[in-house]
């Protein structure tokens, strides 16, 4: 075996010993926040124009139509997503879910919520 093969090799094994590891049920925590009247009615970044009576969110880099399924445990309830636009824009922020979104798993008074998510095949 040449020396540029074995070193590719074992950049390889490298790489994959540093994967990050999710827990067991492939969730990861994440601070949500939902955003509403303001938008309503324009262009998202995917072209969509966004209505905020459906399942949809904001995320800064996963492809557009990428289906998401957030939980909030202090209540277990669940809501999947499509991401349709690009955001959140406030540190600290995963994703920015449509009103409705964020009311079925929250109280909109809350604004911001930590949530478990894990993106769907």
């Amino acid at each position: 075996m040449n020396l540029k093969r074995l070193i590719f090799i074992l950049f390889l094994l490298i790489l994959a010993s540093c994967t990050v590891q999710k827990g067991s049920s492939g969730y990861q925590n994440a601070t949500v926040s939902w955003y509403g009247d303001k938008f309503n009615g324009k262009k998202t970044a995917s072209g969509e124009v966004y209505n905020m009576h459906k399942l949809t969110a904001a995320h800064k880099t996963l492809p557009f139509g990428t289906r998401v399924e957030i939980i909030n445990p202090e209540n277990n309830k669940k809501v999947v997503v499509k991401i349709t636009d690009r955001g959140p824009f406030k540190a600290g922020r995963e994703f920015d879910l449509s009103k409705k979104a964020f009311k079925k798993i929250s109280s909109l008074d809350k604004g911001v919520i930590t949530i478990k998510y894990k993106v769907l095949k």
